[in-house]
């Protein structure tokens, strides 16, 4: 199976459940992606010390772009409108979160970035 192949079934539903099981699979990862993002924006800001701001920054984005993908992908391929019970809120709703977790993660490199610079350069 494709990978775009696996991204459609997973934004559809899958064979499981109705229309709501790709909507709730993409509120999930956008869920994941906040969390991992704000864990690492707090490793940055040096508020907790297990664990690299790096990664996770990365980790967060990686997430967030699948958890965005899969509520485009099931918005795109949902039929009828709000409140018919397919999904469709739930996947408009994790679109802006998939987004927060790339935002966050970007963040938190950007703060990483800016801690592992020195904080000024003596000449010798």
């Amino acid at each position: 199976m494709s990978a775009s192949a696996a991204l459609m079934l997973a934004a559809e539903g899958g064979i499981i459940g109705d229309g709501r099981t790709g909507a709730n699979l993409a509120l999930g990862v956008g869920l994941l992606g906040l969390a991992v993002g704000w864990l690492a924006l707090a490793r940055a800001g040096g508020r907790i010390s297990t664990g690299n701001a790096r990664t996770g920054g990365m980790s967060a984005i990686a997430v967030g772009v699948v958890g965005t993908v899969l509520a485009v992908l099931h918005v795109a391929t949902t039929s009828g409108g709000p409140g018919t019970g397919n999904g469709l809120l739930g996947a408009v709703v994790a679109i802006p979160l998939g987004l927060g977790a790339v935002l966050l993660g970007r963040r938190a490199l950007t703060r990483a970035r800016r801690a592992d610079r020195p904080a000024g350069r003596v000449s010798v």
